[in-house]
């Protein structure tokens, strides 16, 4: 497969006077966090350089530290588990004299438990633009997830390979399976895949498979339209009950993908992301039919919006981008020295 302009266009290596030690995998950790993990590790490298850049499991990151010597000792995915000793690996860091961070890649869903890493860590990114207003600490900042050149890129393909109408890949949460039970009578008249653990007992259309990676690419590439649902799952959001506000890495995998989406939407905050004509949105089922009736229709129109918006994602919305970001913070707040 032929890399696109914008695939190339990547930077191998922007700074090299640091060392990353990035952590994460707790007991509990679900592949999901996993994949991004990995797609995080893609973001370190495309700035410092593979050579600079090293992944290892929580559970040996002290010791780890001790033998490495890393400058930024980056920490990611769940606070939750309470087997997860983020509090060690700080200590160890702070021996050394290396920068601390954390992004919560789970937030709000457990925000409860922040007070398991809010007191250890130089700085925390929060994915949750409202969520990350309840840390009760300084230096805490919005970061959200992003998508992955290496892993979620692909070229956008013709209409022709396009033969499936709907898509929706993710776990059937209870407010997923509602969302979805009120769009039925117009799902049922469609060419639909609704895929993930739950799903099975709508019927012909609905499967409970779960699907690696590399598969879902392809599903977007042969979908016409991607239904994008958020999840609604809070393992410890019960003092404050934060809604979650900030879209989910799915948004900006699946543009990368070269999928046209559909958004439920909830909030505004897709919009400091991509655009209507990009990422159109829905909140009922009669701007859900609008939109299926407009598109369907419409391949040219939808192959516009798919360009732009994969195009948007790897200009502002990949791991590369994000970790700039990390960066600048933490240069302005005098952690690191470039």
């Amino acid at each position: 497969m032929a890399a696109s302009q914008e695939e190339n266009a990547t930077v191998a290596q922007v700074w090299n006077n640091q060392r990353v030690l990035v952590c994460s995998g707790g007991r509990y950790e679900s592949q999901a966090n996993a994949q991004i993990r990995e797609s995080i590790m893609d973001g370190w490298v495309e700035c410092f350089g593979e050579e600079n850049v090293t992944a290892v499991h929580i559970s040996g990151a002290a010791e780890s530290i001790a033998f490495l010597k890393p400058t930024i000792v980056f920490a990611i995915g769940s606070y939750l588990p309470e087997s997860t000793y983020f509090g060690e690996v700080c200590r160890e860091a702070k021996k050394i004299g290396a920068t601390t961070v954390f992004w919560a890649t789970e937030d709000p869903y457990e925000q409860d438990a922040n007070y398991r890493v809010a007191d250890d860590f130089d700085v925390i990114f929060s994915c949750d633009r409202w969520g990350h207003n309840f840390y009760q600490r300084d230096r805490v900042f919005h970061l959200p997830l992003a998508a992955s050149r290496k892993l979620h890129y692909a070229p956008v393909v013709s209409e022709e390979q396009r033969h499936i109408d709907v898509l929706f890949c993710g776990v059937a949460f209870t407010s997923r399976k509602d969302i979805v039970r009120n769009l039925l009578p117009s799902l049922r008249r469609l060419n639909i895949r609704i895929i993930g653990p739950g799903w099975n007992e709508f019927g012909i259309g609905f499967s409970d498979d779960r699907i690696d990676k590399k598969q879902l690419v392809e599903l977007y590439q042969h979908s016409r339209i991607v239904l994008n649902l958020g999840r609604s799952l809070h393992f410890e959001n019960k003092r404050f009950m934060i809604s979650p506000s900030t879209p989910g890495p799915r948004t900006f995998e699946a543009a990368a993908a070269g999928a046209f989406q559909i958004f439920h939407e909830d909030t505004y905050e897709l919009r400091r992301y991509y655009p209507a004509s990009e990422i159109p949105s829905f909140s009922n089922k009669r701007d859900f039919d609008r939109l299926i009736s407009e598109y369907l229709a419409a391949p040219e129109k939808r192959l516009q919006a798919t360009k732009l918006a994969q195009k948007r994602t790897l200009e502002q919305h990949t791991y590369g981008n994000r970790i700039r970001e990390v960066v600048k913070i933490l240069e302005d707040l005098k952690l690191i020295v470039l």
